[in-house]
């Protein structure tokens, strides 16, 4: 075959061929014998009976230049099992398989499937159904109109002083990713969808061939800076943004998969939901003009619900925050934004859009998990923590450390080398090797020193899975040793980067790593995060031309239409899809309601596994949208109420009260208590619920509190007598001294029938000069 000498025919060359490599080479199968041979298992000659059945297969097949040794048999056998039943896992062509089912002592033969799911299953796994003409109530959603503004990572905020002479940008962080959408993306497909909605108002701008239909019903770019950009458009150009909106309303899409990972049927929370794409992202910056503009724009435009994919590195005070101002007049309108917590974790405080009005949702796991078998030279067998898509047949490579590579030409030390810093390797010892380096972002140097793969540690307690540009094992400490002491007492070290590889995750859900963690530092007495949703490794619609992996330094060329990543920006459009389908069921429930339903039928996390975090990492819980229809109670919040929070945080000019007052009684569904080190704990919280269930009801209180604590709830029944009716309920919490507390929680729920209504309850330490007032002006607001 002639390789085309066109860069785009080169790239269809190079996919061809990878596509032509993953369905020609071996697999990995599973092979079944029954019983284990005896009660006294005996690893070596469990292992040494599987590595003559591999040979005995090679030698019958006798192929041109095939490796018959017993070595090669050893290479290709990846487990051993004999503890309970006997059996081993290998690498095998579909020829080789065959031979081997075909053995006396074999029972079955068949491919590591894993859980190669039929759908991509963050929604299955919040019990939303694949058919929503079955759901009860049943969703069309197609009055519902989403507002994208998916960013990616950080912002870059400008933000100029009320006392500054100049106007002075001040940066707020990074924008680490562009946005906007890929019109042409099966997941945006508008089949069977008539007209928008007649509420509708909005444009779609039409610049380098963006054509909207009767799914993307609208789409505006803004660019208050000059920068030059492929597609000044609302056009995709980092994938970021058709992820995000194909998660919260893609179309359904069968056998989507990323180079065969996930491969199933890809679709969104709200299938039949209209989007309107506002892009306000430019290269690594977004200005808060364009997303002043973007907000304006979209209440005008009738969206029903704006999701905001961003987070600000550094947290800004109200008044410095465009995502704060323009969402409490999207609030004021009756529209719910919906806001990423941020990328920030595991640490604390670093949490991002904090602001009341706003729902912000934290990362969390779902049941399937991607993992890269990575197989050393003497057998031993690690799993890694990153997505390979390459070497599909499987191969080993000479393996080095960095720092016995180390390109002392260009002035570096070993010391650097073993860090695998950009320029720091010997490109002439590492060409065509897998090199273990000490730095989790090593795989820029090694790719630039023309290595073969990279064994990098994991970030600090890393639980997710990333794409890299070439193989990759993200591995832990632990295990980066063992590595290294492997490569120093081998004369002839060797590894094997697998495909990766799909599992099962029974510990699902827990909170991200990476998602950003509370306490509010703004605003101590609202909990943030409100609740989490999915967003480790979902599958997604990407922009055909977009990297789909991410190296500091270095491009990846490869073209997906689909791809697997992870964020807070991730499940944040999963909340959004849930709020549509509360929103199309109950199209007259107010921002606040929605919230309130979507976070007292969330399912509790295990705090056990959240041990100085708990709520701080999940907030209320995991989001449940089908019990979230049907909440019983919910917590209403009005314009007029965000206006007295802001006066109670202190003083300010319009407001009644001249006295500063802790904000407990802001109608919020969580209680927080943050309690100055040395002092007792005590707090009072005044609360309104209103009756969406049953006409004629009685709730019941549940208090499920630490003893350290003692909450007292009055009244302790809540009887309705209609749909509509409010009722208001009064909590006091006390407790002794306490000093340097990481949290306490608990929670209250009130019961009727099938109706479950719980809030959380979470009381901290802070140091005395912590305490905040917020310095936002009131009347700016208004």
């Amino acid at each position: 075959m002639t390789k085309p000498e066109s860069p785009f025919f080169t790239l269809l060359f190079t996919i061809s061929l990878l596509m032509h490599a993953q369905s020609s080479y071996k697999q990995m199968y599973i092979v079944y014998m029954g019983e284990k041979n005896n009660n006294n298992w005996d690893e070596f000659s469990t292992q040494s009976l599987h590595h003559s059945m591999l040979l005995e297969v090679h030698e019958s097949l006798a192929l041109e230049n095939c490796d018959c040794s017993i070595d090669a048999a050893k290479e290709s056998l990846i487990y051993s099992y004999g503890r309970s039943f006997n059996g081993f896992a290998a690498m095998l062509s579909e020829e080789e398989a065959a031979i081997i089912s075909d053995m006396e002592e074999v029972v079955s033969v068949f491919p590591n499937l894993g859980l190669e799911l039929q759908t991509t299953r963050s929604w299955d796994f919040m019990g939303f159904t694949d058919d929503a003409s079955k759901l009860t109530p049943p969703f069309d959603g197609r009055n519902i109109i989403i507002g994208m503004f998916d960013t990616g990572q950080q912002l870059n905020i400008p933000s100029i002083s009320k006392n500054s002479s100049t106007n002075k940008i001040i940066p707020f962080g990074l924008c680490h990713e562009l946005e906007g959408i890929w019109p042409e993306s099966e997941s945006f497909n508008d089949e069977g969808l008539g007209p928008p909605p007649k509420k509708w108002r909005g444009k779609c701008q039409t610049e380098h061939n963006f054509t909207c239909n009767n799914k993307i019903i609208g789409a505006r770019y803004y660019q208050s800076f000059g920068l030059e950009e492929q597609f000044k458009s609302a056009r995709d150009e980092s994938g970021h943004g058709s992820h995000a909106a194909s998660v919260a309303a893609g179309r359904e899409v069968v056998g989507a998969n990323y180079f065969g990972l996930a491969k199933g049927t890809a679709k969104g929370g709200a299938p039949n939901a209209r989007i309107a794409v506002y892009k306000v992202c430019w290269n690594m910056a977004c200005y808060a003009a364009d997303i002043l503009a973007a907000f304006d724009d979209a209440i005008a435009d009738g969206v029903d619900i704006i999701s905001a994919s961003f987070a600000g590195y550094l947290q800004s005070r109200f008044l410095f925050n465009p995502v704060a101002i323009r969402s409490f007049h999207a609030v004021k309108n009756g529209i719910l934004t919906i806001a990423a917590a941020g990328n920030q974790g595991p640490q604390r405080g670093g949490l991002a859009n904090h602001p009341p009005w706003i729902l912000t949702v934290a990362a969390s796991t779902i049941y399937r998990k991607f993992v890269t078998p990575l197989v050393l030279g003497n057998g031993d067998v690690t799993t890694a923590n990153s997505i390979n898509t390459y070497n599909v047949k499987n191969i080993s490579y000479p393996l080095i450390l960095g720092g016995d590579a180390t390109n002392f030409s260009a002035n570096y030390i070993p010391r650097e080398s073993s860090l695998c810093f950009p320029g720091s390797l010997n490109s002439e010892k590492v060409k065509g090797k897998i090199v273990l380096c000490e730095n989790s972002e090593g795989g820029a140097g090694v790719q630039m020193a023309t290595g073969a793969g990279v064994i990098a540690p994991n970030r600090p307690q890393q639980n997710y899975a990333e794409n890299y540009l070439f193989q990759t094992a993200s591995i832990s400490n632990k295990e980066i040793s063992k590595v290294s002491q492997y490569i120093k007492s081998s004369n002839k070290p060797k590894a094997n980067i697998m495909f990766s590889e799909t599992m099962e995750d029974k510990d699902a859900p827990y909170v991200a790593s990476f998602s950003s963690r509370g306490p509010n530092i703004f605003n101590h007495d609202i909990l943030k995060p409100d609740l989490c949703a999915p967003g480790v490794n979902i599958l997604g619609a990407w922009s055909p031309i977009a990297s789909p992996s991410m190296f500091i330094g270095t491009e990846d060329f490869r073209s997906v239409e689909y791809n697997i990543i992870s964020g807070t920006s991730v499940s944040c459009p999963h909340v959004t899809g849930a709020a549509a389908y509360v929103k199309a069921t109950h199209p007259t429930w107010s921002p606040a309601a929605i919230k309130s339903a979507l976070m007292t039928t969330a399912n509790p996390m295990d705090p056990k596994m959240h041990e100085y975090e708990k709520e701080f990492a999940y907030g209320s819980g995991h989001v449940k949208p089908l019990y979230a229809v049907d909440p019983g109670l919910v917590f209403n919040a009005t314009k007029e109420d965000y206006s007295d929070f802001f006066c109670k945080e202190g003083p300010r000019n319009g407001c009644k009260s001249t006295k500063a007052l802790k904000p407990w009684d802001l109608n919020y569904p969580s209680l927080s208590l943050a309690v100055k080190d040395g002092n007792a704990i005590k707090g009072n919280f005044v609360r309104a619920v209103t009756n969406v269930g049953m006409p004629k009801s009685t709730y019941d209180v549940i208090i499920d509190v630490p003893r350290i604590l003692k909450v007292k709830v009055e009244p302790s029944t809540l009887a309705f007598s209609k749909v509509g009716e409010e009722k208001f309920f009064f909590v006091e919490v006390t407790g002794p001294k306490i000093s340097q507390v990481p949290i306490i929680s608990g929670s209250i729920t009130w019961v009727h029938l099938n109706h479950i209504v719980r809030i959380p309850i979470v009381v901290y330490t802070i140091l005395p000069c912590m305490e905040f007032r917020n310095s936002s002006l009131n009347q700016h607001l208004n």
